[in-house]
């Protein structure tokens, strides 16, 4: 079982995102059983809430439920704990390279990395455009998994 962790400053938009749309596309290819996957937050903000209001809505329109997620904070032991550790933007790669400097493992990464076109996902709370974040991390998400299926 590969263990993945996706990570975004409060684990309230794109990591808690991630982490749904991920376990969605799992279910439809009936995969849930090689994957584990979480999702935390580099800041202690939101600790305890929910999926923001604005990116549960789409991804609800989506099909994407998200209930009984509460947002949690990265810790040392994370490293251990899982395969892959995957941030949303650099701040994101800044904190986690922070907590895990040396990475021996090379499990930090960014999720769209995996797609031909890297770039960083911008944070929907200041943006506003949480079906853009969405699309993005679908797209990072799909290629994520598209790689991880040739591996396992």
């Amino acid at each position: 079982m590969l263990r993945i962790l996706f990570i975004c400053h409060g684990n309230v938009c794109r990591s808690s995102c991630a982490e749904y749309v991920f376990k969605d596309m799992l279910k439809k290819e009936d995969r849930s059983d090689d994957f584990y996957v979480e999702s935390k937050a580099t800041s202690t903000e939101e600790l305890g809430n929910g999926v923001y209001p604005p990116m549960e809505r789409v991804l609800i329109s989506h099909g994407i439920t998200c209930s009984g997620h509460r947002a949690r904070q990265m810790k040392k032991d994370d490293y251990d704990d899982f395969d892959l550790i995957i941030g949303m933007d650099s701040e994101n790669m800044f904190y986690m390279k922070r907590l895990w400097p040396d990475d021996p493992g090379e499990k930090l990464k960014l999720l769209l990395d995996y797609t031909d076109n890297p770039r960083e996902i911008s944070d929907p709370w200041y943006t506003r455009d949480f079906e853009k974040a969405f699309k993005e991390i679908e797209e990072g998400c799909t290629a994520l998994l598209e790689e991880l299926s040739q591996k396992i």
